[in-house]
């Protein structure tokens, strides 16, 4: 059974996730289309259903698997799961429908990070979990937690940290003359990428079209940002203007350049990584399980680093990008056990060495970071495809991991729709001005959000 059940995560994972943190369908965990449901089984008279909702086919797998374990720990709170996949859109509009309506709504559902800022809006119909978490809490990554918040309350189990982190091509580097340690700043990333395009005639790294990734890694250093600190739409700002400025620069001195399919993320791009076409890319901590599936070729040569950084003013080392919180609707009337069983599903150590043997996923329990039992054992398959510890870059950044105050407002989808379809291909593909490029954003977000 359990064999079973990590297969199937495993390719949960290697799912399409083109869209993650642009109010897609996917977040870096991967995404299901198709209707499906399935029972746990569980029987007696003191189990306790709960109904759980999901975009995601494989997390059923999963979510079973964890429950298993806390019936197995918890004889007297027994619980039997009985779990929905849905289509990523159908589902969101179901919930949202159901929780206007008072009803039809399940006890607990996978909101995608997009999503999640639509349903804190008015009055929220999800459970406060704030004591749920509270056993966790001191070993969680705050940020993650706050991407789940509004006034100070937690309404979502974060599922990954999604650290941003920098895989290198250490075999193409190397060729090339370019030692990957070395670079530390932005400013010895576009040295070395100008060094690797000017030997090779190949990409070192992306200037993304069609994600934000690195964008949002780089404001968020910055301290920029997409609003005003009180929530006003602001993406033609001088931090943004500077950020974006400084990757076109990267880009016509030959430092980055477009890639097929706009970002690293992406079916199209797997093989130039692959092949050692592009170099370098900037990406999530859960790229990892991208590179184990789709770019076997580089087993063994690929280093994962911190990212770059602007200098010793900035704001944060790095960012979490994409996921998925799992919520507790508040209607339900086994919310306060449903939320006591996810927190131990999602939060929980055990949950954690799960969700990174089998996904490769940085949990957002950090106190599993420094088990070297989980983190550096041979026979795991991240530890075994790269030539770097996994968490080596994780623990050096974990008191800086920062978020995109926008992150968690309603406004965001809108403004990475725009973004990701006509910005930054206006900005990297089209030559124009970022000012001019970022104005025009600006202009046709505000007559979106005036209608």
């Amino acid at each position: 059974m359990k064999k079973k059940v990590l297969a199937a995560l495993l390719c949960a994972a290697m799912a399409g996730t083109m869209l993650a943190g642009c109010g897609g369908s996917g977040d870096g965990e991967g995404g299901g289309d198709s209707a499906g449901s399935r029972d746990m089984g569980v029987e007696g008279e003191d189990v306790t259903e709960l109904t759980v909702w999901t975009f995601v086919e494989n997390h059923q797998d999963f979510y079973t698997e964890m429950a298993e374990k806390w019936n197995e720990e918890n004889p007297d709170k027994q619980v039997n799961l009985v779990l929905s996949n849905m289509a990523y859109d159908d589902m969101h509009n179901k919930l949202s429908l159901a929780l206007e309506s008072g009803e039809g709504a399940p006890d607990v559902v996978d909101i995608e990070v997009g999503k999640f800022p639509a349903f804190m809006v008015g009055d929220i119909g999800l459970l406060d979990l704030t004591d749920a978490i509270a056993p966790y809490k001191d070993k969680v990554v705050e940020s993650r937690l706050d991407l789940y918040s509004k006034d100070g309350k937690y309404y979502g189990f974060p599922t990954h940290v999604g650290t941003t982190v920098a895989f290198y091509n250490t075999e193409a580097l190397e060729a090339a003359g370019i030692d990957y340690t070395t670079i530390k700043t932005w400013d010895d990333f576009k040295n070395a990428g100008v060094a690797y395009h000017e030997a090779t005639g190949k990409t070192f790294a992306a200037a993304e079209t069609t994600a934000q990734w690195m964008i949002n890694l780089m404001l968020a250093q910055k301290g920029g940002d997409y609003l005003t600190e009180d929530g006003e739409l602001d993406v033609n700002n001088e931090t943004m203007v500077e950020v974006l400025q400084y990757i076109k620069d990267m880009q016509d001195a030959g430092a980055v350049a477009t890639i097929a399919g706009g970002q690293p993320d992406n079916e199209e791009a797997y093989p130039l990584y692959n092949s050692g076409e592009v170099a370098v890319a900037i990406m999530p901590f859960w790229q990892t399980s991208r590179y184990t599936t789709y770019m076997t070729d580089l087993s063994g040569k690929v280093a994962i680093a911190a990212p770059p950084v602007f200098g010793d003013n900035d704001v944060v080392k790095t960012i979490g990008g994409g996921g998925t919180g799992t919520a507790v609707v508040a209607s339900s009337p086994n919310a306060d056990l449903a939320a006591e069983v996810f927190a131990y599903i999602k939060l929980s150590d055990e949950a954690s060495n799960e969700i990174y043997n089998v996904l490769g996923f940085d949990p957002v329990n950090t106190a599993v970071w420094t088990d070297t039992a989980l983190t550096e054992n041979p026979d795991n398959q991240f530890v075994q495809y790269f030539n770097t510890k996994p968490f080596a870059p994780l623990l050096e950044l974990q008191d800086s991991i920062g978020l995109l105050k926008s992150a968690t407002d309603e406004k965001m989808p809108s403004i990475n729709n725009v973004f990701t379809t006509q910005t930054l291909n206006d900005i990297f593909e089209s030559g124009v001005d970022v000012q001019e490029a970022l104005d025009a954003a600006q202009e046709q977000l505000e007559n979106e959000f005036a209608s």
